[in-house]
Order: structure tokens, then C-alpha cells, then sequence
């Protein structure tokens, strides 16, 4: 017999689901997923990254990183431009509209890690983002 409530994949789970429910009241107003902020934030940090560098950096794969950039952009949040060396790829930038949240939206994603590491000492959440980082990989 398992003992489900003590394993990983059931704990990432619900660790998973309590982060999103986080997100969800923190962001409420902003109509933006997880994965949508993370890619406004990649692009806040290096504008003009294509489709390609999105989805390794985001390590979602390029059909889901179409449809997120998709609703960006008719959000009017982001734009696609040719890429001037490969006439079959995209480059993906802010728009002015994109830009304006910077500060508001980093500090709703504070407020977010603030919560989801309340319980861990400082130690503990190194520790949990060396051994997440360690899974993933």
C-alpha cells in the first residue's frame, strides 16, 4: 500500500495548486496566468527574445508558448516582429501597454513568494529551490 500523502509527485501536486491559488487572488484584476507572467517577465528582463528562446527559457514547449504569446498579443500586451536573421522565426516584444505593469505585476509576484515561503526559514526555502531546480533538471 502507498502512503500517497508523504509522496513527491502528490506533494509537488498539491505545493503546485496552493502557488496557483496564491497567484490567482494576488493577480485577480490582472487576467494573467502564471505562464503568461513569466513570459511578460522574461521579456521585461531581455525585450525582443523569439518564440524559440521563450520556450527553453520557460521550458514550456513552442505550440503552448504560441498560445500564450497568441493572447498576449491580442491582449495588446506584446507584439511579434520578423526576425532579421531567420525569415521563418519571430521575435517577441513589449508593447508600450506591456511595459506599464512592470512594477505593479513583480510586486503582486513578491506578495505571491512572500506567502507560498511564510512557513520555511530562509535556509529551508534555499534548500527547496536548490532541490526543485535539481528536479526539474
Amino acid at each position: 500500500m502507498i502512503e500517497i500523502e508523504k509522496n513527491v509527485g502528490f506533494l509537488l501536486a498539491k505545493a503546485y495548486q496552493r502557488a496557483c491559488a496564491i497567484f490567482k487572488e494576488e493577480f485577480e484584476g490582472y487576467d494573467l496566468t502564471p505562464q503568461q507572467f513569466g513570459l511578460l517577465a522574461f521579456l521585461w528582463r531581455e525585450d525582443g527574445l523569439s518564440q524559440a528562446e521563450l520556450s527553453a527559457l520557460s521550458q514550456i514547449d513552442r505550440t503552448t508558448m504560441g498560445g500564450i504569446i497568441d493572447r498576449l498579443e491580442k491582449e495588446g500586451l506584446i507584439e511579434r516582429r520578423h526576425h532579421p536573421e531567420d525569415r521563418r522565426a519571430y521575435q517577441i516584444f513589449l508593447t508600450p501597454k506591456g511595459k506599464l505593469p512592470e512594477d505593479v505585476l513583480c510586486a503582486a509576484a513578491n506578495r505571491v513568494k512572500d506567502k507560498v515561503n511564510a512557513s520555511l526559514t530562509p535556509e529551508e526555502q534555499v534548500t527547496l529551490i536548490r532541490l526543485l531546480e535539481k528536479i526539474r533538471h
